[in-house]
């Protein structure tokens, strides 16, 4: 009996195509296993038409593209709740030069401290908090004020340290002031 070659390779496409079908049959299946009940009741209406496997495919896609929008909603929400801010791609290189980090120079003359703070437009906080941790030192605020030009404001404050301070308080009170603002910047950025 001659063993005809082409009839070997009739049956090797049957059997692929039957194996590839099964695999397929059992991938539709994983997949509408995982679509909620909802979208299944969807699909089995379907089931009468043609071009059920198309249907099911393009209900799967819509709901993976809403679940992936719901976690993005829900990711912005997170960061929202969190206080963390990423910038926003939309801004442009303007807006961002106010989002500069604040710089602080104290300076001592005699029993006086000249505290110069620069800051962004965003750190208006800052001001307040020395002026209060200047008071917590005891040191006595004589003058304050502010200006703003461009994108940074320049605070200076005029204070007297106690009669009987020495240049050691007037280092120690211009370390906490640094460690509180530079400690501030990095929290903000």
């Amino acid at each position: 009996m001659e063993h005809n070659p082409s009839s070997s390779s009739r049956v090797d496409r049957k059997t692929i195509e039957k194996n590839r079908r099964n695999e397929m049959k059992a991938l539709y299946s994983q997949l509408k296993s995982l679509v909620p009940s909802s979208s299944r009741v969807l699909s089995l209406t379907l089931t009468l038409s043609q071009n059920t496997h198309t249907h099911r495919e393009n209900g799967a896609a819509k709901y993976i593209k809403k679940l992936q929008i719901k976690l993005e909603r829900m990711k912005e929400k997170k960061e929202s709740l969190m206080g963390v801010e990423k910038p926003d791609a939309r801004l442009s290189r303007e807006t961002m030069v106010g989002l500069r980090p604040p710089q602080i120079d104290v300076r001592e003359v005699g029993s006086a401290l000249e505290v110069v703070l620069v800051t962004g437009l965003d750190c208006k906080f800052l001001f307040n908090k020395t002026i209060r941790l200047l008071h917590e030192e005891g040191a006595e605020v004589v003058n304050a004020n502010y200006s703003v030009l461009d994108d940074a404001a320049f605070h200076t404050i005029h204070s007297k340290v106690g009669q009987s301070a020495t240049g050691y308080e007037a280092a120690r009170i211009s370390g906490r002031l640094k460690k509180f603002v530079y400690g501030a910047a990095s929290f903000e950025v």
